[in-house]
């Protein structure tokens, strides 16, 4: 699952919503867009850390002299060194952090509901909008069916692929 810029503020207000709808929270009409901007900024900073890594990693590569192949093998490990959770395990740690600003938000009244339902709720809206890297995978690789994969020109064409339906999504 990948975050992108573009989906934070559409998981805030869902997540927001939701929340208020079901009676999990209480939150005043005035203060509702103030509550779904500290969730996005609780996305964008995790991104803007992820960012922090992706440059130590094309740094280490660098001054290894590794080519960009190795990137996510050298990514893993420079997010290790820091901390940082990727994968499944950074979407937890996003839904952690924003169900303690749950509970510690000015711009939220009440949390009625308990941190595992929380957690199952948010998970859910951030699901619906971070599985979108699997769909374009496989729409990727259905265009290049006529492509070997594990060939330079099927990495090549697939990058650009991915990129083209990613743009068309306007998720970049």
């Amino acid at each position: 699952m990948r975050l992108y810029p573009k989906v934070i503020p559409i998981i805030s207000r869902e997540v927001v919503q939701r929340l208020m709808q079901d009676g999990d929270v209480e939150v005043e009409q005035m203060r509702v867009a103030d509550a779904e901007m500290d969730l996005s900024a609780i996305m964008r900073e995790y991104l803007a850390n992820e960012e922090r890594v992706n440059q130590a990693t094309r740094e280490a590569l660098e001054r290894r002299g590794y080519d960009y192949s190795k990137f996510n093998q050298v990514k893993r490990e420079m997010a290790d060194v820091r901390g940082f959770k990727m994968g499944d395990e950074g979407i937890e740690y996003v839904i952690n952090q924003m169900i303690e600003f749950l509970l510690i938000s000015r711009n939220v009244e009440e949390v009625f509901a308990a941190d595992n339902v929380l957690r199952q709720k948010i998970h859910q809206h951030m699901k619906r909008h971070l599985d979108v890297d699997e769909e374009i995978d496989k729409e990727a690789r259905a265009r290049l069916r006529h492509l070997q994969e594990g060939t330079s020109a099927f990495d090549i064409e697939y990058n650009k692929t991915v990129e083209q339906i990613r743009r068309a999504r306007g998720l970049i």
